[in-house]
């Protein structure tokens, strides 16, 4: 018995004394409050430097019974090491049980800075690295830093980057930071392939993608970098491209990417697998909602029996159907589009299906990263509100709304639950990005001449969604500048209100003989009808005026002057007849002599025009600026005679069909009308008309078509005409054996046309008015007959013939901005008309 007792208390003297050290005292000194304040008192800091001892120690907090336990020493170990302020931490016991922290501070970064880096500037990587001047130096941080350089490189295409830090330690526990970089050559995209593709080539296919494959020209753009989120992004664009034609079981298998040390460069590879080809079968309506007819949403739908399937047109109905159905009363509606597929027929049934949706409420929209654009800049582009029914099909307009918007990197819009189950958070996430633009732009024309412009323009003025420009252009012929100011909502209302200010100078070229100038002003209101119908109204109000060189316009065929310049037909009917090339002052007509209606509009001076008008513009394209599907329609009328000095009621439409044909080529339908016509007793005059030349008949001049002032002595002026009408068809076809990324395609084309029914001035009768003005005094009918070249009347051709031609062209999307060159041939003309075969434009911007 004593022997076993004897046994125990050694048992518990050992346990005791190995326990003593880590148990004993810690677990004794936090009995209570007042023990526990001893208890933190006893842990001792060493080697702080900057790093106050009560911020140390507040590291270490007491464990589950208010001990300081190992785990809660073990704790604040690893926090103290996570703040990174410390190379090193130890925990050592000392005396009586007192705990020692031993720590070595990070030292203080002094400078940093960036070496060998010419591609990227300074400001941009100190921006992305964590490390930052007189903050803590932390080892696993450079590292970090060193990464992010790299990968911004690699962003860049600069793929054989090496970054180096340097650490060069100075006094105080100081250090400087120095990151090494030798950038290495770009990394470009050399070749993409596509396998599987048999229903597009994969010449069309590069067209959809945003990676290009590398060309001389790529220096002036970055579509050859490669970059892996892109390249994973044109996977889905490729996707969206088949579903779009009808492929509905179309998967993009991989993207297969390899790096050609030979090449110095990326080899891309996208595996297809395009299944079948699918026209809509069928096209079915269901609900499940009680009293609601479902065939009431058959308007709404964008899908027809025979078409191709197209997943665009199926989701743009579904919006369309869930946002009507919402209209009617039914705000938790949701349209479920469905599918069924016939693999014979190869068709596809389509049915939408209208069910109740969860009733669902949006809480907040909470907005982040907008750091310049207002808050109401974005929410005013939701038609929903905290408070209304969740809508999805509403969610996404906006989105795509904001997006459009171009004030933004990058927009995505997700949900968070709210604080009930029927509640939800929208969260907008925004990257902003640069909407300022400064251009200086240069081009040439075979119309204008040598052309150049300079302009500011801000889309987003000062964060407020506005729109402003200034612009002015100086040319060869043609000068001028301009103000514009749009404010895209106004009054809070979907409608965009324009202003625009305007200087133009048109001089005299060899096309014609008189140059203009026009001052104006013009306000305008836009309507979005749909997503693709748009409607502007406008007011203008600008003034005009003829500039003419004096010996254009020194005739003067009163017998009572003793200055006498007969007319051609007053002069031949002499004996013997006048010699009009003399210079005894009968000669004005040696020297040229513009048309009877240039010199009454000289004669008559400033004109001011007051017109209201309108636009309706219908757009399916599926690219802006390159199409290859789709109908554009611009029709505009505009009725002068609010106020002013004359009166009109001009109209005119434009329409242009794209329709995507075989091996990548596209057809082009283009027609274009307009008609002029007179309000009131007001003669029309002849800068009112219609001057057609290469607009509407290629391989025409400029004023090259239409009623012409038939005086042989004179400049024989092009008067324009009240009517025009124009039709071309045109085939746009890729030169294969060019790289896509080089942007050239040709085109050939026939056009044919006409313009028409001159009813400007044809006479000019002697008044006190113009007997008073200098030189263009004439005399009356009864003395001089009417004939060509004579002030009292004017003889001119019609023009009442079908002018055609055929051609090429070539057109280049060059880095330059858009280039056009063609060559046509007349096949009919008027006796009269001008011809020009060879025609160039274009222009840029850098």
């Amino acid at each position: 018995m004593k022997f076993g007792l004897r046994l125990r208390g050694g048992l518990l003297a050992t346990l005791i004394m190995f326990g003593a050290p880590v148990v004993a005292p810690v677990g004794a000194v936090f009995v209570s409050s007042s023990a526990l304040a001893q208890t933190v008192q006893s842990i001792s800091v060493e080697g702080n430097r900057r790093v106050e001892v009560e911020t140390i120690r507040s590291y270490f907090k007491p464990g589950p019974g208010g001990r300081l336990d190992q785990a809660s020493i073990d704790d604040g170990l690893k926090a103290l090491i996570e703040t990174g302020l410390f190379q090193d931490v130890k925990i050592n016991r000392g005396p009586g049980g007192n705990i020692i922290v031993s720590v070595v501070e990070n030292p203080v970064i002094g400078r940093i800075a960036f070496e060998g880096n010419k591609k990227i500037k300074d400001e941009q990587l100190t921006a992305e690295v964590q490390s930052k001047a007189r903050g803590t130096f932390s080892r696993a941080m450079v590292q970090s830093d060193t990464l992010r350089i790299a990968e911004i490189y690699r962003r860049s295409g600069r793929y054989d980057v090496r970054v180096t830090p340097e650490i060069i330690e100075q006094p105080n526990n100081r250090v400087d930071l120095i990151f090494t970089i030798d950038e290495g050559a770009k990394t470009s995209v050399k070749s993409i392939e596509f396998i599987g593709n048999n229903a597009f080539s994969s010449y069309r296919l590069r067209d959809v993608i945003k990676t290009h494959e590398s060309n001389l020209l790529s220096w002036l753009s970055s579509g050859d970098i490669y970059d892996p989120d892109r390249v994973e992004a044109d996977r889905d664009l490729i996707r969206r491209f088949y579903l779009k034609h009808g492929f509905a079981d179309v998967q993009v298998v991989a993207a297969l990417t390899e790096y050609d040390p030979e090449k110095k460069g990326f080899l891309v590879t996208f595996k297809i697998d395009e299944g079948q080809q699918y026209r809509v079968g069928s096209v079915e309506f269901r609900t499940s909602i009680a009293n609601f007819d479902a065939n009431v949403m058959r308007s709404y739908s964008r899908v027809s029996v025979g078409s191709l399937y197209n997943v665009e047109s199926v989701e743009k109905s579904v919006e369309e159907m869930q946002i009507e159905a919402s209209r009617r009363g039914y705000a938790f509606a949701v349209v479920r589009p469905g599918g069924d597929r016939n693999f014979e027929a190869h068709s596809v049934s389509v049915v939408f299906n209208i069910d109740e949706g969860p009733r669902t409420y949006i809480e907040r929209i909470n907005i982040r990263g907008n750091t310049r654009t207002r808050d109401y800049v974005i929410r005013r582009e939701f038609d929903i509100s905290e408070g209304d029914a969740y809508n999805r099909a509403l969610v996404d307009r906006a989105e795509r709304r904001l997006k459009n918007l171009d004030y933004f990197k990058t927009v995505k819009i997700t949900t968070e639950p709210g604080s009930s189950s029927d509640r939800v958070v929208l969260i907008v996430d925004l990257e902003e990005k640069s909407t300022g633009d400064f251009s200086v732009s240069g081009g040439y024309s075979t119309t204008d001449g040598a052309l150049a412009e300079v302009s500011i323009s801000e889309r987003n003025l000062l964060g407020r969604g506005l729109y402003a420009k200034a612009a002015v252009t100086y040319g060869q012929y043609a000068r001028g500048y301009s103000l514009s100011f749009v404010e895209p909502y106004l009054l809070d209302y979907r409608v965009a209100l324009g202003l625009d200010l305007y200087q133009r100078t048109q001089l005299s070229n060899s096309f014609i003989s008189y140059g203009t100038k026009t001052l104006g002003f013009s306000p305008r209101l836009g309507f979005s009808l749909r997503e693709d119908l748009a409607l502007q109204v406008r007011y203008s109000v600008y003034q005009q005026e003829i500039t003419l060189p004096s010996y254009l316009a020194d005739c003067n065929n009163n017998l009572g002057s003793s200055a006498f310049n007969p007319s051609p037909a007053f002069a031949a009917s002499q004996t013997p007849p006048i010699d009009l090339s003399s210079t005894n002052g009968l000669g004005c007509y040696a020297n040229g002599e513009a048309s009877l209606p240039v010199r009454k509009e000289l004669a008559g001076g400033k004109t001011l025009t007051s017109a209201i008008g309108y636009s309706l513009n219908y757009n399916t394209l599926d690219n802006n600026k390159n199409p290859t599907d789709g109908l554009l329609v611009d029709f505009r009328q505009d009725f002068a005679g609010v106020g002013g000095d004359v009166t009109y009621l001009k109209t005119a439409v434009d329409a242009k069909y794209y329709q995507s044909l075989v091996s990548d080529l596209v057809g082009l339908v283009h027609l274009q009308g307009g008609v002029l016509t007179k309000i009131g007793n007001n003669e029309l005059r002849m800068l009112d008309q219609f001057q057609m030349g290469p607009n509407l008949v290629r391989g025409f001049a400029p004023n090259g078509i239409g009623p012409r002032d038939l005086n042989p002595f004179g400049t024989q002026d092009a008067l324009g005409g009240t009517k025009y009408w124009g039709a071309s068809l045109e085939l746009q076809m890729p030169f294969w054996f060019l790289p896509k990324e080089v942007g050239l395609k040709g085109a050939v084309y026939a056009d044919a046309g006409g313009l028409y029914d001159y009813q400007g001035p044809t006479t000019w009768a002697l008044t006190n008015e113009l007997t008073t003005t200098k030189n263009s005094n004439c005399i009356p009918s009864t003395i001089n007959p009417s004939s060509a070249g004579t002030c009292t009347g004017l003889v001119f051709d019609n023009g009442n013939v079908v002018r055609s031609s055929v051609g090429v062209g070539l057109i280049w999307a060059s880095p330059f901005g858009p280039l056009r060159f063609d060559y046509a041939v007349p096949i009919t003309k008027g006796k009269y008309d001008r011809v020009q075969e060879f025609r160039f434009g274009g222009g840029t911007s850098f």
